[in-house]
C-alpha cells in the first residue's frame, strides 16, 4: 500500500457528537495496514476533540482545530480560543483562510497573524486560499491566489510547518471540481509560487472542494499534488475509508 498522497485532512467543519466520534473507531484500524504512510488527520469542533483524543491514543492519527483567535494571548476575549489553548487541548494541526472563515471576517492580515501565533504555538497550518466564481470569471485566479498567499506568509519565518490548500471557493459543498486541465495548471503556479517567491524548498499542496470517492481515482493522479483537505465525505467513516482506498488502488 503506498502512494504519492501525504495527507488526507477531515473538515468536520460544525458537526459531529460524541455518538458520531464513535463511529470513527474503524479508521484507526485501517490506519495501521502494512506499508499505509499517508498522514490522517481529524480537524472536528473542538468540543470533540477529547472524544477522538480517546479513540485515536493508539494510533498515528492527528487531531486539528478549525480557526483560532489571532492573539495568542490569555485575556478578555469571550468566546475564542488561541493557538496556545488548542497546542494544549490536544491540537496538532490548524485550519486557516478557509473562505467559510474569510466570509465570517477573516481578511489576510489577519490570518497572517493567526499563522505567526499559531507556529509559535508549535501547531502545524493547513492555510487554505482559492478564488470565487466571480474572480474565475474575470479570469484573475492566480492574482488572486497570489496575494492570498504572500499577504499570510508575511513575515512567517518557518513556511515548513505549512500545508497550502487551494480550495476554489466555488467548488465548496457544491460537488462541482475544476477539470483536470485546470487544476493541473493552478497546481502548478502554486508550485512555482512557494518555490520561486516564498523559498519553500518542497511546499506539501492540497486539494479541497468536494472531494468524494467519485473523483478521488481522477484527483490522485495529478502532478503536484500532496494530499486532500475533505469536508463532508469525512463525516461518514466508511466514505471516508473508501476515499483513502481509492487514492491506492
Amino acid at each position: 500500500m503506498t502512494n504519492k498522497i501525504k495527507y488526507f485532512i477531515a473538515n468536520w467543519k460544525m458537526n459531529g457528537t460524541n455518538k458520531s466520534v464513535n463511529l470513527h473507531k474503524k479508521i484507526v484500524k485501517f490506519s495501521k495496514k502494512k506499508n499505509f504512510n499517508s498522514n490522517i488527520v481529524y480537524c472536528p469542533p473542538i468540543t470533540l476533540v477529547r472524544s477522538f483524543q480517546k479513540i485515536f491514543k493508539k494510533s498515528k492519527i492527528k487531531l486539528g482545530a478549525q480557526n483560532c483567535f489571532y492573539k495568542d494571548q490569555y485575556g478578555p476575549y469571550t468566546g475564542q480560543l488561541s493557538p496556545k489553548m488548542l497546542k494544549e487541548s490536544g491540537c496538532d494541526f490548524i485550519i486557516l483562510g478557509h473562505s467559510e472563515s474569510r466570509q465570517q471576517g477573516d481578511n489576510n492580515n489577519i490570518i497572517n497573524q493567526k499563522i505567526i501565533n499559531s507556529i509559535n504555538s508549535r501547531l502545524k497550518i493547513i492555510l487554505c486560499f482559492g478564488e470565487t466564481l466571480n474572480e474565475k470569471r474575470k479570469k484573475i485566479t492566480n492574482k488572486v491566489i497570489s496575494r492570498q498567499i504572500s499577504q499570510a506568509l508575511k513575515n512567517v519565518k518557518n513556511k515548513n510547518n505549512i500545508l497550502f490548500s487551494y480550495e476554489p471557493v466555488w467548488s465548496i459543498g457544491t460537488g462541482n471540481v475544476l477539470n483536470e486541465h485546470d487544476l493541473k495548471k493552478y497546481l502548478l503556479f502554486i508550485k512555482k509560487l512557494l518555490i520561486s517567491k516564498h523559498k519553500i524548498k518542497k511546499p506539501n499542496i492540497l486539494y479541497g472542494g468536494s472531494v468524494n470517492s467519485s473523483n478521488i481515482k481522477t484527483l490522485k493522479n495529478i502532478n503536484n499534488l500532496d494530499g486532500f483537505l475533505i469536508g463532508s465525505a469525512s463525516l461518514k467513516v466508511n466514505k471516508f475509508i473508501d476515499i483513502i482506498k481509492k487514492t491506492y488502488n
